[in-house]
């Protein structure tokens, strides 16, 4: 299973954006870590899992093959406060979700149902477009 970390695992375009994004936080004092960038569908298929088939809550709505991460446009991310993941700090999540959003991004924090505050992607894509090539 492959549930990549990495930067460099995702597409250049996604990638420099990526970078610019956690650039641009810092350069307002707010450090991120980026926690999932390339899911393999085998790891897609876990997260998909839990909350339905395995214990847990359920952290996504696509099945394998269906995430953009497996297309490796996406990625995830947490701010740090002092050394600190801060999974529930809304505010500071919504001012990363800007910063995201000038760096050319979808924040998923604006998606109207299943909101992902951590989560970011490329614009203007669709996964049928992705699954045909594009």
């Amino acid at each position: 299973m492959i549930n990549s970390r990495k930067l460099e695992d995702l597409r250049e375009g996604t990638r420099a954006k990526a970078e610019n994004f956690v650039r641009q936080c810092a350069s307002v004092g707010i450090d991120v870590l980026i926690t999932s960038t390339y899911r393999d569908n085998e790891s897609q298929g876990a997260l998909y899992a839990q909350g339905r088939s395995t214990p847990g809550p359920r952290v996504t709505n696509a099945r394998p093959g269906e995430s953009f991460h497996n297309y490796r446009i996406a990625f995830d991310f947490v701010p740090i406060v002092d050394g600190k993941a801060q999974w529930n700090d809304e505010k500071t999540f919504t001012r990363c979700g800007e910063i995201g959003e000038a760096c050319g991004l979808e924040w998923a924090g604006r998606w109207r149902s299943f909101k992902e505050m951590a989560h970011f992607q490329e614009p203007g894509l669709s996964i049928a477009a992705l699954k045909a090539g594009a």
